[in-house]
């Protein structure tokens, strides 16, 4: 009775054994699930399933991740996908900033529309100085950053 009973426990296991799929059964399930995904590698291993490659992003990564797991006969699975640091933009040119010949006539003409405002250049940095309403004060500001000095030393009292 005990040698039926050993039999028949190697008799199961053996075909438990025979239904647990074969690494390179899941293998090929995981590469038809995942589709065309080149940037993505997918490695099985006594049932561990490890992730390698290039994610888009982290839901891409995580979505990736799911279908792994959903495929039969994975046991786990490790995700060493990557995602790529975000490219950085270019720096851009340099800030033009304009002579001060340049500026000191085009600052001239600004600043005639505005009555008890003048405005000096030195080294590309225009100061203005005298008084102004407050509503007249961003549109002169705006108005004399467009020209391109260095910078705008504001002097000005408010009326």
């Amino acid at each position: 009775m005990k040698m039926k009973s050993i039999l028949l426990g190697m008799g199961l296991a053996c075909s438990l054994f025979a239904c647990t799929p074969k690494d390179t059964d899941i293998q090929k399930e995981i590469a038809l699930k995942l589709g065309d995904k080149p940037e993505v590698q997918v490695l099985v291993q006594d049932g561990v399933a490890t992730i390698t490659g290039i994610c888009n992003d982290e839901a891409f990564k995580q979505n990736t991740e799911n279908i792994v797991k959903g495929v039969k006969g994975v046991k786990s699975v490790v995700n060493n996908c990557e995602i790529p640091a975000p490219q950085t933009e270019p720096v851009a040119a340099a800030v033009v900033i304009n002579s001060d010949s340049t500026l000191d006539k085009s600052v001239s003409d600004v600043v005639k529309a505005y009555d008890g405002v003048s405005a000096t250049v030195v080294g590309g940095v225009v100061t203005l100085s005298g008084e102004i309403k407050r509503n007249q004060l961003q549109p002169l500001m705006q108005s004399v950053q467009e020209l391109k000095p260095k910078k705008v030393e504001n002097k000005l009292t408010i009326k």
